[in-house]
C-alpha cells in the first residue's frame, strides 16, 4: 500500500495567509482564522453528491435493521463519538444504533493512546468485537486519509460485506481505496500547519451532522422542522417537547403538557392524539402503520 509522504498532503502544507501569524496582533490572528473558516462550508458544498451517496447507504442500512459505525483516531474518533452520542437524546434512537469506535477506546477521548492509531489489526478487531454484520455501514474518518487503524476497520468491513464510506480532507486518499463512497473534502492548508483539529475537523463535523440528521429525517424522526422524537430526559427537553406539541397542534401550553404526560412523554403520539382526536392506543397504532411518519399517521388516524 503506497502512501504519499506526509509533507505532500494538502492538510500538511503551509498556509500562505498565516506565514507571519506569530507576529500578528490578536485581532489579525482572529481575522486570519475566521477567513479560513469561511472556506469550510464552500468546500463541503463541493462534495454534496458524495455525501448524498453516503446518506443513502446509512438510510438503507438503518431501514433494514442495520447500524452505523463511525471509526477514527484522535480528533476524527472524537468527532464520531460526538455525533453518535447526540443521536439518542435528539432522535430517541437506541444507543447501539449509531456507535463510534475509536483507536485506544474511550480512554483516548481525553488522552491519546500511543500507537493505537498505527494498527490495522486493532481497527479490524474493534469492529469485530462490535459484532459487525453485512447490513451495517461503516464510516471511516481520517483527516490525513491514511490512518492504519481506519484502513484496517474499512478492510474488515469490506470483508464482512458491510457498506463502507471514507471521510477525509485529502484527495486520492489511502482510505478511499477501501470504501464504496469516498468523501474527500479539500479544506486546504490549516492556519497552523498540520493542525487538522481546525478546518478539516470543522468540515467533518458538518458532514457527520448531515449524515445522521438527513437519515433521521428520512426515517420519520422529524415533522416539519421539529424533532418530534426528542427523548424527554431532563427539564429542558420536557419544555421543548411541550412547545413542539403546542406549536404543531395549536393548543395551549397546558393542553400540550397534559397530553404529553398522557402519552408517557412521547411527542409523536401526543401530536397524533390531538390532531386526529384519538386515544393513545389509536395514535400509536397509526404511527406504527405509518412507519413512524407523523404526517402520514395523522392521516391514517383521522380516517
Amino acid at each position: 500500500m503506497r502512501m504519499k509522504k506526509l509533507s505532500a498532503l494538502t492538510t500538511e502544507m503551509r498556509n500562505t495567509h498565516s506565514m507571519t501569524i506569530d507576529n500578528m496582533s490578536t485581532e489579525e490572528i482572529l481575522s486570519v482564522i475566521n477567513n479560513e473558516d469561511m472556506k469550510v462550508a464552500l468546500a463541503v458544498q463541493q462534495v454534496l453528491p458524495e455525501v448524498e451517496r453516503a446518506v443513502e447507504k446509512v438510510y438503507q442500512s438503518l431501514k433494514n435493521g442495520g447500524r452505523l459505525f463511525y471509526v477514527g483516531a484522535g480528533t476524527s474518533g472524537r468527532l464520531g463519538i460526538l455525533d453518535a452520542v447526540e443521536c439518542p437524546p435528539t432522535f430517541s434512537t437506541p444507543p447501539d444504533l449509531i456507535q463510534a469506535v475509536m483507536a485506544g477506546g474511550t480512554k483516548a477521548i481525553e488522552k491519546a493512546v500511543e500507537g493505537a492509531e498505527d494498527s490495522e489489526e486493532l481497527g479490524a478487531s474493534n469492529l469485530e468485537e462490535k459484532g459487525l454484520t453485512e447490513i451495517d455501514v461503516v464510516v471511516g474518518i481520517a483527516a490525513s486519509g491514511r490512518t492504519p487503524y481506519v484502513v484496517g476497520a474499512l478492510k474488515y468491513a469490506q470483508k464482512i460485506g458491510a457498506a463502507t464510506v471514507s471521510l477525509t480532507s485529502n484527495k486520492n486518499a489511502v482510505i478511499s481505496q477501501f470504501a464504496e463512497v469516498n468523501i474527500e473534502v479539500d479544506t486546504g492548508p490549516e492556519v497552523i500547519t498540520g493542525s487538522t483539529r481546525m478546518k478539516a475537523a470543522t468540515a467533518h463535523k458538518l458532514i457527520l451532522n448531515m449524515l445522521t440528521t438527513t437519515t433521521m429525517i428520512k426515517i420519520g424522526k422529524v415533522y416539519e422542522n421539529l424533532m418530534v422524537d426528542v427523548k424527554v430526559s431532563n427539564h429542558k427537553l420536557k419544555q421543548r417537547a411541550i412547545n413542539i406539541v403546542s406549536t404543531i397542534t395549536n393548543v395551549s401550553y397546558e393542553k400540550a403538557k397534559e397530553t404529553l404526560e398522557q402519552s408517557n412523554n412521547e411527542v409523536k403520539p401526543a401530536i397524533v392524539m390531538i390532531k386526529a382526536d384519538v386515544s393513545l392506543e389509536e395514535a400509536k397504532n397509526a404511527i406504527q402503520s405509518a412507519n413512524g411518519f407523523v404526517r402520514k399517521a395523522i392521516e391514517i388516524a383521522g380516517n
